[in-house]
């Protein structure tokens, strides 16, 4: 699969998946578990660290929902609303596998490939893809890098932050096959079809 298709299919998946109810986003999570083997560590990894993001949107969503307490308790959150936070939280969790895939799919240098094919058309418009290319790897960079407890004070501290990253940017692009336009062209109809349901 080109990895602008992959892309593609990413996309489709994280647009589509607010459409989708409990049945729908555990049958995308199974097709992520079953497309690629050795997903499951660096899924449950994102999962991990957002685990309070995922607890204060399901505690924030089950009682703002209005209904009929659980179970009668005046201090309970709502039977409408712990079914739309479970819900919402879910569809959250498969949004971290979506991305899990595409980084396990592509890595870093396949992302940063597969985003200046998606966007070179648009250097005919006259946008600089290029730089937001570049500045994406930078980022992904920075990312990967582990710094120690208490960098983040001194980078804020610092009149200039150094000069860090690859003087040179190399991207490795295969050619567009006839099955990738077809994925990509299923991939689009399937989400039209999702979204205007």
């Amino acid at each position: 699969m080109h990895p602008s298709c992959a892309l593609i299919v990413w996309l489709a998946a994280v647009l589509a998946l607010p459409a989708f109810g409990y049945i729908g986003s555990l049958a995308l999570a199974a097709v992520l578990l079953l497309a690629s083997g050795g997903l499951l560590r660096p899924w449950w990894s994102m999962v991990r660290r957002v685990r309070w993001l995922l607890l204060t949107l399901w505690l924030i969503l089950a009682y703002n929902v209005p209904g009929e307490a659980f179970a009668d308790l005046p201090w309970a959150p709502t039977y409408e609303g712990i079914a739309a936070a479970s819900l919402h939280a879910l569809r959250l969790i498969v949004m971290l596998g979506c991305l899990a895939w595409l980084f396990h799919r592509l890595g870093r240098d396949g992302l940063v490939s597969a985003l200046w094919g998606l966007l070179h058309p648009c250097r005919a418009l006259g946008l600089d893809t290029e730089r937001l290319v570049v500045r994406l790897s930078l980022v992904l960079d920075n990312l990967q890098t582990e710094r120690e407890k208490g960098a983040w004070r001194r980078m804020l501290g610092a009149a200039t932050l150094p000069a860090e990253g690859p003087a040179s940017l190399h991207l490795a692009l295969p050619r567009w096959a006839m099955r990738d336009s077809l994925l990509a062209g299923l991939v689009a109809a399937g989400l039209l079809a999702v979204l205007c349901a």
